[in-house]
Parts: C-alpha cells; structure tokens; sequence
C-alpha cells in the first residue's frame, strides 16, 4: 500500500521559498498512472489545488499560484517536490501529497475521498 510523507520547514519568513518534499514509499512514482498533487488548507478555510505532476512528468500549476510555484519529481529518490516563492502569511496553511489515478479536477474543491493522502505538513509563515 503506498504512503505519501510530507515534509519540510514548519516557519517561513515571508519573502522566502517555501520548499517541501513528498516521500513515497510502497511504490514508484513512476509505477502506473497516477498524478501527483499539492493541496493546501488555509487556517478556517477549504481545501485549495495549488498543482499537479502529471504521469509524463509535466506540471500543472493553479493560475492564482502559478508565477510562484514548481513542482517537480526526484525519481532517485521517489520524492515529488513543492517551491512557493515569495510567500506571505496568507500562504500559511497545512500542505497535503497525493496521488490519484484520474487528472484532478480543478474547477471543483479536492475531496479526501479521492486517492493516497499524506498526513499533511503545517507551515507558518511569519517573521
């Protein structure tokens, strides 16, 4: 059964790079046909998209995040990354990894039901 392991800083400055990382362990990232995406849950506030991996490898980014945002995957070590530049408080939030078997749709909010979810990882930021 595979298991999604965020990890990262817990505070960042604002200003800074936010850069978390997704272990994967139970299977290969590039096993199958699956994409890999990063949510977010602002304090008091829904689950947001921020972006998706997609099985090829190539990125998809949610316009409101786009000019900040990379994600990317290490097949050596079965890790898919996060980088959210330029952060400010309002990118405090909790951050999830998953991994579904269809292309996440967007338009609607993320649904725990759907997919491997990682315990998520809460990230302040702050000076």
């Amino acid at each position: 059964q595979v298991q999604l392991q965020e990890s990262g800083p817990g505070l960042v400055k604002p200003s800074q790079t936010l850069s978390l990382t997704c272990t994967v362990s139970g299977g290969s990232i590039t096993t199958g046909y699956y994409y890999w995406s990063w949510i977010r849950q602002p304090p008091g506030k829904g689950l947001e998209w921020i972006g998706y991996i997609n099985p090829s490898g190539v990125p998809f980014y949610m316009p409101s995040l786009r000019s900040r945002t990379s994600i990317s995957r290490d097949t050596s070590k079965n890790q898919v990354t996060l980088q959210l530049s330029s952060v400010t408080p309002e990118d405090t939030a909790v951050y999830y990894c998953t991994r579904s078997p269809r292309a996440p749709v967007v338009a609607r909010a993320p649904n725990r039901e759907v997919g491997s979810w990682g315990q998520g990882t809460q990230v302040t930021v702050s000076s």
